[in-house]
């Protein structure tokens, strides 16, 4: 296993500032001069510039009046073995993106990247059926489309062209750092695959499906990482083998570890954490030593705008993010860091602290982990709950609910709603219609994998008048106010796609997404949302 530190280093000119970031900085330059002159950084720069003349990326021209011209980098990687010794040396020579001008050098620069509940979903379905996954990476994807655009570029540092010191190049194609190098190799290989029998899904567009008599695949894309699999080892293979004659590709494998995430088969199923990537979140707030807590939020006070900013609101920020990011296999946490994340804009030292108790809790149990079953059953169940008025700055309710495919937890959602309420039921009927739209959209993606839904989704709510709200058309005077895209509920319960239902307090699930709760409940929660320890022994685990 190769892992890697990254260091940017921007364009050798006096009217460019220098920046050095690292995480080994003992390994890594102390400026662009001494890069230059180390032997084994200057190996791999030319390695690097020789392959993108091979690759015909740009054409030196020259440099005319008027026009824009994009800055180029370096990116030095080391790349270190599973034992930590240096394997290589390794760069990159990006263009940077911020000196592009829209409408000039670029124009649409989005792109799809595949959805949480999306990869969840097909590894439950992988599992289930024992269907064989790997994980692909593409070398260099972004260097494998032309542009559209014309985009000039400096010459990179220390490869001058010493004939024409003054002109520029034209790049002919995509390079890493472009604003549209993204959208152009989405479209380079979507094509492609298009092209070998696949179809775009209609319901998530960075998924590929192949479906033929007895053969189906599915294809996912992350940017120029893709989780494969296929109803049988010989149809995987051959998926793999087109893809291998058209882009220079590393199969990694059988599917363990993709965006940070580790996946673990094991014969219950497979089990996904982010166990490495909570430790440095943890060594990133130096509190990799803290003590620990059982929750991850107070459960007698909310978190209002009142104290003092904090001294470093960027930190604040950064691991706010890390914590959203890490919400993708730790619902647990998803209630909280959406309460930190409310005030990223303006952090106080009350939020400071509420994110230090997050932290605590996840130093306690870094290797928690969510446990995606080998499950027959096809049943869409989704949990829905509010908190009105949960917002002491203002007013608005907190909504939250959990969706379950048979066993697995497919997607949950921790979020305050746009608008006020004037009562409870209304908090609770708008939380209904949200779980209910995530479930139309889950049913037409599994129409999509040719796994329709023939019953009705069972949707959980705790409160009475939702649910004779829900299937009762007539307009109250406590409910006449409410928006009419809200009442599209009661289209779905009418047509039999759904069905909503009271259940009780104690077994309402998505609690765990809309307050704090006290530790015997969280835990129980917890559990029985499908939450383990790693079954393996893992790096950093507490």
């Amino acid at each position: 296993m190769v892992t890697r530190s990254k260091v940017r280093i921007v364009k050798a000119n006096p009217k460019y500032n220098l920046h050095v970031t690292t995480s080994s900085p003992s390994l890594i330059p102390k400026s662009l001069f001494h890069a230059l002159r180390d032997p084994n950084w200057k190996q791999a720069m030319r390695d690097e510039y020789k392959a993108l003349i091979d690759n015909n990326t740009w054409v030196l021209v020259p440099r005319s009046p008027n026009v824009n011209i994009v800055r180029s980098m370096w990116l030095y990687k080391h790349k270190y073995n599973a034992d930590g010794s240096l394997n290589r040396y390794n760069t990159r020579l990006v263009a940077n993106g911020r000196s592009q001008q829209q409408g000039i050098d670029c124009d649409e620069t989005f792109s799809p990247v595949v959805k949480p509940a999306t990869i969840q979903t097909i590894l439950s379905f992988a599992v289930s059926r024992q269907w064989p996954f790997h994980q692909l990476d593409v070398k260099n994807a972004f260097l494998h489309d032309h542009l559209k655009e014309t985009v000039y570029m400096h010459q990179p540092p220390g490869f001058t062209d010493s004939a024409h010191s003054d002109y520029v190049f034209l790049l002919q194609k995509s390079l890493y750092g472009l604003k549209q190098a993204l959208r152009a190799w989405f479209q380079r290989i979507s094509s492609y695959v298009i092209r070998a029998g696949f179809y775009h899904s209609k319901t998530d567009s960075s998924m590929f499906i192949f479906h033929k008599g007895p053969n189906t695949t599915y294809l996912l894309l992350y940017v120029d990482d893709i989780i494969l699999t296929a109803s049988s080892t010989s149809l995987l293979q051959r998926i793999i083998s087109l893809l291998y004659a058209e882009f220079a590709m590393t199969d990694l494998g059988p599917l363990n570890y993709f965006l940070g995430i580790s996946a673990t088969r094991t014969t219950s199923g497979i089990f996904l954490s982010q166990t490495k990537y909570a430790t440095e979140i943890l060594e990133q707030a130096q509190m990799l030593n803290c003590n620990p807590c059982r929750t991850p939020i107070d459960t007698e006070k909310k978190l209002g705008p009142e104290g003092s900013p904090v001294t470093d609101p960027t930190l604040y920020r950064s691991l706010a993010g890390s914590l959203q990011y890490l919400t993708f296999t730790r619902p647990d946490l998803s209630y909280a860091v959406q309460q930190l994340c409310l005030y990223m804009h303006d952090p106080r030292e009350s939020h400071l602290n509420a994110m230090k108790r997050v932290l605590r809790y996840l130093r306690g149990i870094t290797d928690l982990g969510l446990q995606l079953f080998r499950s027959t059953t096809s049943q869409l169940i989704p949990y829905s709950d509010a908190e009105w008025a949960g917002c002491p700055a203002t007013r608005r309710s907190t909504s939250g609910y959990c969706v379950f495919l048979g066993d697995n937890l497919l997607t949950w959602s921790s979020k305050r709603q746009d608008t006020l309420s004037r009562s409870s039921a209304e908090a609770e009927y708008r939380g209904v219609a949200n779980a209910v739209a995530e479930t139309s959209w889950i049913r037409n993606l599994l129409r999509e994998l040719h796994t329709p839904l023939f019953t009705a989704t069972l949707v959980y709510c705790d409160n009475v008048n939702v649910v004779y709200m829900s299937a009762n058309p007539v307009q109250h005077q406590r409910t006449k106010h409410i928006e009419i895209d809200i009442h599209f509920v009661r289209d779905k319960v009418a047509a039999g796609h759904v069905l909503v239902l009271h259940v009780p307090s104690r077994f309402q699930y998505a609690d765990f997404f809309t307050k704090g709760l006290p530790y015997p409940l969280f835990a129980d929660f917890r559990s029985s949302l499908s939450f383990r320890k790693s079954p393996t022994p893992t790096a950093g685990a507490y």
